[in-house]
């Protein structure tokens, strides 16, 4: 198979990090993911150059080997070349692409001899950078995705193939430059579109997995592009702080690593980055100081002694201590402490556990800073490594 015209896909970076609330009732729909909707699309669209007639309905081999059922719309043909729709149900995710048409245009290539030729239309992004295991300038269509488009369009088109023509495939997706400003593509060099991901085919509710990956391939980007800092945030808000107090970082440096602070680390280690930032507040920031791998709500509740330890470090009463160490969240003993003018003793207190937590945890070459920030995303402190020695 070759790769054609421009366009590009990493671990669907998605720019929200989820809170955790194990109350809340979350839906446990499964989905597909956009790899596999192309690839049904791609079959759809192959069948009706085989048989004259784009079907309503396709079943399609997934990554994960499962045989699914998709319905197929818009289909037309004339013979050479033939389009075929199949729009995405993210199932409970609350996925950018969630409601996608997947169009699919393939093409006879007479005389071919059997070479499948996979390309990017509008809609799919374009890679722009190295780091993602994808080919500059190509598009983003993730390497599983690829093979299992392929594998499904040489099924269906056998007939077309045994007789020495080939198949050009371009995948597009409308809309897919405005669904892509919901991602983080644009960070990672993915412009113009969305990626065309799926590592199993199949869309878990709040995949964890997605994420994690999105973490790892961003800080592949930042390494591939000669960076020797990177700023790991756990949100939007921490993010945006982490930006105005270190304008001198390109934009690539900034990762937003959400709850996988171990994800995140290993990967900065494993690239020998020079500093590492971690930008947080309250909650995420006393879970750094634990030492969580994950400091998802739903993985472990937060230490309050270690917060009541913070807060009588720094002065605060013994009733106030006490009260901080019965209160189910964080953020309880930060408001109160802000009250009292002991915020940034408080927040520095934490700060510098977490730093030491993740030196421990998380040995290399780098120099560790660590920013907490406020509830509105503003700057309270930041306390460098080599101020402890």
């Amino acid at each position: 198979m070759s790769m054609g015209h421009a366009q590009t896909p990493p671990p669907a970076p998605l720019e929200k990090v989820r809170k955790g609330d194990a109350k809340r009732d979350r839906g446990n729909r499964t989905g597909f993911s956009t790899g596999a909707n192309s690839a049904a699309a791609a079959a759809a669209a192959t069948l009706g150059l085989v048989h004259g007639e784009v079907p309503p309905q396709v079943e399609c081999v997934l990554p994960n080997t499962q045989r699914v059922r998709f319905n197929i719309t818009e289909g037309w043909t004339d013979g050479q070349q033939a389009r075929a729709v199949s729009i995405k149900d993210a199932g409970d995710d609350p996925d950018a692409t969630n409601g996608a048409h997947l169009t699919a245009l393939v093409e006879r290539l007479p005389g071919a001899a059997g070479q499948i030729v996979l390309r990017g239309g509008p809609g799919v992004g374009t890679v722009t950078k190295a780091g993602l295991g994808l080919e500059v300038g190509g598009p983003a269509i993730n390497p599983v995705p690829q093979r299992n488009i392929t594998d499904n369009v040489r099924v269906a088109g056998a007939p077309i193939l045994a007789a020495g023509d080939g198949l050009a495939v371009t995948i597009s997706v409308p809309g897919g430059e405005e669904m892509a400003k919901k991602t983080l593509n644009a960070r990672l060099g993915i412009l113009g579109g969305i990626s065309i991901l799926g590592t199993t085919g199949i869309v878990r509710p709040y995949s964890t997995a997605a994420f994690r990956a999105s973490v790892v391939q961003a800080v592949d980007v930042a390494a591939r592009q000669g960076q020797t800092s990177v700023v790991f945030t756990t949100g939007g808000r921490t993010e945006k702080c982490a930006m105005r107090c270190f304008p001198e970082l390109e934009e690539s440096c900034f990762v937003q690593m959400g709850d996988f602070v171990k994800a995140a680390f290993q990967t900065a280690v494993k690239h020998r980055m020079e500093r590492v930032i971690v930008g947080a507040m309250v909650g995420k920031l006393t879970k750094i100081a634990q030492g969580l791998s994950v400091t998802h709500a739903w993985k472990e509740a937060v230490d309050r002694d270690l917060i009541a330890a913070a807060a009588a470090e720094v002065g605060a009463p013994p009733d106030l201590v006490e009260e901080i160490r019965a209160a189910e969240t964080a953020r309880f003993a930060a408001e109160k402490l802000v009250a009292l003018g002991l915020s940034v003793a408080f927040h520095r207190a934490l700060a510098v556990r977490a730093i030491r937590s993740l030196r421990q945890r998380y040995p290399g070459p780098h120099r560790l800073t660590v920013m907490a920030c406020d509830f509105e995303g503003l700057p309270i402190v930041t306390v460098e490594e080599h101020e402890l020695d």
